[in-house]
């Protein structure tokens, strides 16, 4: 089973950790190449090309997002940030509920704001654990630690059921998993993983009859209604999603647009395919050697307790993270059969 994309990437290891970080794309590299060229002989400003390309990137993450249009998008540089504005909304004394074990810029928002009342359940239980008293519910769709996948059709039941609100962080899940913008009232989503795009760039989405109930925080002059007759005056911020904006980086916005470009050629459905049929393989591999992985039908595999078997597969160049005391492997649309045989072989030795 051969790459997705061979003419695309070239990594000189067997590189599976895009759980941590996407490898970038040939046309990605192309583009940055030549915007900084551009930029560097003074006929590049990275303002107005950020204006032309913004809008663009917002329309692209929003085809990804069934049901979400350009503007539901925010544009920040990081998960946490652009959860601020939805932490910072709540009332003193309001239950927000996350799973055990969830990805820290999910819960850190929530956690070191003291006055929130902040609960932690098992993932298989959160949809159980929702309650009248609970305001708000934060979870990933794909958990970063071992790759288990929500339930977000019983979830959203069961906090609309309860009057409660939705948070999804999409990171580890957008570009492989279809996703639908009804299944949650805010997205979030860097783009740095599975999008293949830029670690300064990411993404809030939530529709317009949402935005008043959120507070701005720190508002750049790049959220203003009209941001270039407010330079210096500032009078109004967008009704849309668009309010929550901060500075885009420039070069970030131009990798980031390409890493989706080929997402949307591939397609989400035909790469979730590829990498769910190797993460499979790997799995039945893993039992085969004595493994125990996570049971989860993810990209993401996750071995318990296996963390000191790290040196080996560094030697091998098998490109892994080390997580809470055991491994964790993601494959995407850059790997292939023979690298879930290079892992094994790797694992098997010795």
């Amino acid at each position: 089973m051969p790459s997705l994309a061979p003419d695309e990437f070239t990594p000189e290891t067997t590189y599976l950790n895009t759980a941590s970080f996407g490898l970038p794309s040939a046309r990605a590299l192309a583009a940055v190449r030549d915007a900084s060229a551009s930029w560097a002989s003074g006929r590049g400003a990275p303002t107005s090309e950020v204006d032309r390309l913004a809008p663009t990137l917002r329309a692209g993450f929003a085809r990804l997002l069934d049901g979400a249009t350009a503007d539901d998008i925010a544009l920040g540089s990081g998960v946490a940030g652009l959860i601020a504005p939805v932490a910072n909304a709540l009332p003193s004394g309001a239950e927000v509920l996350l799973p055990e074990g969830e990805f820290a810029s999910v819960s850190m928002p929530f956690v070191y704001r003291d006055d929130l009342v902040v609960r932690f359940v098992p993932l298989a239980e959160l949809a159980a654990q929702v309650r009248p008293e609970t305001a708000l519910v934060a979870v990933s769709v794909v958990q970063s630690a071992d790759g288990r996948v929500t339930d977000l059709a019983e979830l959203r039941a069961v906090t609309r059921a309860n009057g409660a609100r939705l948070l999804v962080d999409a990171t580890q899940a957008a570009g492989w998993l279809p996703l639908r913008f009804a299944d949650a009232d805010y997205w979030v989503c860097a783009t740095f993983k599975w999008l293949i795009g830029a670690r300064s760039v990411a993404f809030l989405a939530t529709p317009r009859e949402f935005v008043p109930l959120l507070r701005p925080i720190g508002s750049s002059w790049y959220a203003a209604e009209d941001r270039w007759a407010e330079l210096y005056r500032p009078t109004a911020l967008p009704t849309t999603a668009r309010r929550f904006d901060t500075t885009p980086d420039w070069l970030g916005v131009v990798a980031a647009l390409r890493g989706l470009s080929l997402i949307e050629e591939l397609t989400v459905d035909k790469i979730g395919a590829h990498d769910l049929e190797l993460a499979d393989r790997f799995r039945d591999g893993l039992r085969e050697l004595g493994f125990e992985p996570v049971s989860a039908r993810s990209p993401i595999v996750s071995v318990p307790g296996a963390a000191d078997l790290a040196p080996r597969l560094e030697q091998a160049e098998v490109i892994a993270s080390a997580r809470g005391g055991g491994l964790r492997f993601a494959f995407h649309l850059y790997n292939s059969a023979e690298d879930v045989e290079r892992a094994l072989s790797a694992l098997r030795s010795g």
